[in-house]
């Protein structure tokens, strides 16, 4: 009977954090289907357009490393439903006005909270599912995917249902993060998940990140594969657009990419407790993506939908891999604070830059010639880091 309530309360437990996990997209990736339409109603550039994905990002890697002190003062479940009401209170503003400022302001809001949520969960689900963490972070990044699925699927149609107000599309997101609260609260006991004094007492025995080569070369892939992510978040709409497709089209290909997306969030992970070849399977899927990223540029009509699935493919990998890769390595519950905290803090930091980077180009040349062999650069880069993982 013991081991019969364990198994439904780690359930919740599990079940809690893919509802935490579906918050941490939706607030940064509902701008992408809708970026000609805030485009045309702010009246600014592709560039600062760019910024209300990059600022988001940016926040989350800079203040990644606050996360593990943080989580040591309030424990998980304080901290966590801390960060929750942050997110619902972002989104929520967005219902008010039609602002960039505005908009500016509540994305780094979002981000912040972001930030700290992902390295707490991430070292949460390393303590309490010691055995079973990478199926666990597979349902963590199967939220997350369907959260920016959502995002990509429903967003334009809020914008439709609500008289075409991008401010109710954007401000509906708030609901979500406030069921996950309710669930949060209900689920998570406050003293089953802080961190011990033995867990604080490992870090004497725990290797620094920051001066590890390998930990270096993890970051900067963490860093190229979420630069694709929030890059074709952002601006697979608006290449699409360019092509000649109109919004309701080119939303959805947003769409079936994160649902395929979505999909291999927990599909991958699960393959990969039977075959745990990490670089295998990086190597893989950065050679698929070099196909997808090409057919994307050059093709048309059907076969565009044939790279966008190739491209779903591939992100739907790459990102619990960079999840794991510092888990991998970890040796203590220190080290996995400390290493995940650094991927994610300088990953995110680098993957910031990436879609200003195509909104400037785009500002610059009016074309999408640029962001193609941007995202073509990225995929190489992918392929060269895991070459350097694997010699190592």
């Amino acid at each position: 009977m013991k081991k019969k309530q364990w198994r439904v309360s780690a359930l919740l437990v599990i079940v809690s954090i893919f509802f935490v996990a579906l918050n941490m997209r939706p607030a940064v990736t509902g701008i992408g289907p809708l970026f000609n339409v805030l485009l045309e109603s702010l009246h600014v550039s592709n560039t600062k357009m760019s910024f209300l994905t990059s600022i988001p990002v940016f926040c989350m890697g800079l203040f990644a490393p606050f996360a593990v002190p943080l989580q040591r003062k309030l424990g998980t479940k304080t901290a966590i439903t801390l960060l929750l009401i942050i997110i619902a209170l972002a989104n929520g503003l967005r219902f008010f006005k039609e602002s960039y400022g505005l908009l500016v302001v509540t994305s780094f809001a979002a981000g912040f909270a972001i930030a700290l949520i992902g390295p707490m969960l991430n070292a949460y689900i390393k303590k309490k599912f010691p055995t079973r963490f990478t199926t666990v972070v597979g349902i963590y990044s199967f939220g997350i995917g369907t959260g920016a699925t959502l995002s990509a699927a429903l967003t334009v149609t809020f914008y439709n249902h609500f008289h075409e107000s991008w401010t109710m599309a954007l401000g509906s997101w708030a609901v979500l993060a406030m069921i996950a609260l309710v669930i949060w609260l209900l689920t998570i006991q406050k003293d089953q998940d802080e961190l011990s004094e033995t867990d604080v007492l490992s870090k004497n025995d725990a290797r620094n990140p920051w001066k590890n080569v390998r930990a270096w070369t993890i970051l900067i892939y963490f860093g190229l594969q979420t630069s694709l992510f929030f890059s074709m978040m952002s601006w697979l709409v608006p290449m699409i657009q360019d092509k000649g497709y109109s919004l309701v089209a080119a939303s959805s290909m947003l769409t079936f990419m994160s649902i395929v997306q979505m999909i291999g969030n927990i599909t991958v992970p699960i393959l990969m407790e039977k075959w745990a070849n990490r670089m295998g399977w990086l190597f893989s899927l950065g050679i698929l993506g070099i196909i997808g990223f090409a057919l994307l540029w050059l093709s048309s009509g059907a076969m565009l939908w044939i790279a966008v699935l190739i491209i779903g493919i591939v992100l739907s990998g790459l990102f619990p891999i960079g999840l794991l890769l510092p888990l991998d390595e970890a040796k203590n519950d220190e080290e996995a604070n400390s290493w995940s905290s650094m991927v994610l803090s300088g990953g995110f930091m680098i993957s910031a830059i990436i879609p200003i980077l195509i909104g400037y180009c785009y500002d610059v040349t009016g074309n999408h010639t640029f962001t193609y062999a941007i995202f073509m650069l990225l995929m190489l880069g992918i392929v060269a880091t895991t070459i350097i993982l694997k010699k190592k």
